[in-house]
């Protein structure tokens, strides 16, 4: 299986989860194993480095990339002064760009999150700016520096699916960075067919935190991508509006 390259990094697993909703942060070493993945989203507004054992980055191998979050920011500003006040506090450069001024349904603001993303790529940040799927959105994340671009499948944390497949498969086809799913994906199938579609990986958070067995979850997880990610290596084969035969119809039987 190819490699994800991320910035200046090469990845095996294609899958990023989250470290949100968990019920017991305990959980997330038996998770994160469970689920392959080498890159864990944090949002910074949750690490207290004072709390000692229930700081959050105890529970996170220290040989996994961090994918510090800007969540709570509602405009460009508040994102690149989180971002910064990460790298500070010796989470890397890897930043996911979340500006988020919508309270019911939560969507990113394209326009704030290209003015952060320009910004900080420019200061050396490995940028994923999450993003409403929007081909033009994209382009100028794209062309602001963005490492890659995180369109959204659903509202997030709805595990409702990826309802917004076509405009996610016109930023597949037209963008030349990675393309990782984020939110909205509640089940493995799901997660499979993303990888089928042809997205360079996905984002799972709440489908895995608030299953009732979220290591087992994070297995499931973790095949679905591989199995999505073969498929579509292996290029699937092409539709038909009739009836294909898999045998001969003729020669057999004096036919």
């Amino acid at each position: 299986m190819e490699m994800l390259k991320l910035g200046n990094m090469e990845f095996k697993s294609r899958l990023i989860i989250g470290s949100g909703k968990f019920s017991d942060q305990a959980l997330m070493p038996a998770v994160i194993e469970a689920s392959g993945a080498q890159m864990v989203t944090l949002a910074l507004r949750r690490v207290d480095l004072e709390a000692g054992s229930d700081n959050i980055l105890e529970y996170i191998p220290k040989d996994l990339t961090l994918l510090p979050n800007t969540s709570g920011a509602t405009n460009a500003e508040e994102a690149i002064r989180i971002a910064r006040l990460a790298r500070t506090m010796g989470c890397g450069d890897f930043i996911k760009i979340e500006v988020i001024n919508d309270t019911k349904y939560l969507l990113p603001d394209n326009e704030e999150t290209i003015k952060a993303t320009k910004v900080l790529a420019e200061e050396g940040f490995i940028v994923l700016p999450y993003m409403n799927p929007d081909l033009i959105a994209a382009r100028k994340l794209q062309e602001a520096g963005a490492a890659a671009v995180m369109p959204l499948g659903s509202p997030i944390g709805s595990n409702r699916g990826i309802q917004t497949k076509e405009m996610i498969r016109i930023i597949i086809e037209e963008i030349d960075v990675p393309v990782i799913i984020d939110a909205g994906i509640g089940r493995p199938s799901e997660a499979c067919e993303a990888m089928e579609m042809g997205a360079d990986a996905v984002m799972v958070n709440t489908a895995i935190a608030s299953s009732d067995c979220p290591e087992i979850m994070a297995k499931a997880f973790r095949q679905a991508v591989e199995a999505g990610r073969s498929a579509f290596e292996a290029k699937l084969g092409p539709k038909s509006s009739s009836a294909v035969a898999s045998s001969p119809l003729t020669g057999f039987l004096g036919a």
